[in-house]
């Protein structure tokens, strides 16, 4: 007697294939960005960037803003995890990335 069943093995799941896609970088425009503001609908994301020039002062200057993406949330979704992961990467790299700026101040020597 085999303690081995003679019904085939159901195999695991396999994970989607990524896939490649082609893409054409032909007319890509590179803008630099310190600033963002997240917004949207039901329906889509909307990120705004612009540059924030202020260094600290008391008085807030006006942050204009130059480019826009909108984004349906499944793109969004993934955009967040490719995020995720590249800063993940740097900061493994590098070392931990502060965020609040009061905690990156050093304060000078008198």
């Amino acid at each position: 007697m085999s303690s081995k069943s003679d019904a085939p093995q159901a195999s695991a799941p396999r994970a989607p294939e990524q896939m490649q896609v082609p893409v054409d970088e032909t007319h890509i425009v590179a803008h630099y960005a310190n600033f963002c503001r997240v917004t949207g609908t039901p329906e889509e994301l909307i990120v705004d960037f612009g540059l924030n020039k202020q260094v600290g002062g008391t008085t807030p200057e006006t942050i204009q803003l130059t480019q826009r993406i909108i984004v349906n949330f499944f793109t969004a979704k993934r955009l967040a995890a490719a995020l995720a992961m590249a800063v993940n990467r740097h900061e493994q790299a590098f070392g931990l990335l502060e965020t609040d700026v009061q905690r990156r101040i050093v304060p000078q020597k008198s």
